[in-house]
């Protein structure tokens, strides 16, 4: 079959099943007046190195990307099998005000370098700094209705016991990862296999 946003002819979006499996940024954010969102994005990924730089896409001008704003940093949070319930109950739309992190039953840690909590019960969490909102704006023209937040990384946190002989076990961790419709994957450390890379190709 061929699928375009015209014909449609399948009952979910197939790019979400196709670009997949997908990162989740567990977005933390503070605005001015001191008050903290957390909530999940799957449209998030590193996007540069040197300096370090994360994205997420948020659909409409939700709380975490104001937040990010206003206050000018936010923390991506690990999101882990362990914690799925957790994340997922961080995606329920509380009103202004009420803590997500008492929704559902977290712990917000003070981070390292910027003034949002990081998800304690997290293994890892990356600190940014606000750098720049991109509207989307759509080819045939009119506003945008998604934006791409971009932060630059000053401070990570590793749980010591994810790092073995000084890399970061990502497996072990195991991260949950976003598919299409309502579906999930996580990975598992056996699943893991190593690729040098041509000469020239790149490092690590």
């Amino acid at each position: 079959m061929h699928y375009d946003s015209e014909t449609k002819g399948l009952p979910h979006n197939p790019l979400k099943a196709l670009v997949a499996p997908r990162p989740i940024g567990w977005i933390s954010a503070m605005n001015r007046a001191g008050e903290v969102n957390l909530a999940p994005y799957s449209y998030f990924n590193a996007v540069a190195s040197g300096p370090d730089m994360v994205m997420f896409s948020s659909s409409g001008r939700k709380d975490a990307m104001t937040f990010a704003e206003e206050g000018g940093e936010f923390v991506c949070n690990f999101a882990t099998y362990a914690l799925r319930e957790a994340v997922n109950a961080t995606s329920a739309p509380l009103p202004r005000g009420q803590s997500e992190f008492d929704f559902a039953g977290l712990t917000p840690v003070p981070s390292r370098n910027v003034r949002p909590p990081r998800v304690g019960e997290s293994p890892a969490a990356i600190e940014c700094k606000w750098v720049q909102t991109v509207p989307l704006t759509p080819l045939g023209g009119g506003g945008a209705n998604h934006f791409l937040v971009i932060g630059q990384v000053v401070s990570i946190y590793i749980d010591d016991a994810f790092i073995v002989d000084g890399v970061v076990d990502t497996g072990a961790m195991r991260p949950i990862l976003r598919a299409g419709a309502f579906d999930y994957f996580t990975a598992e450390p056996e699943t893991r296999f190593s690729l040098e890379r041509p000469a020239g190709g790149g490092g690590r």
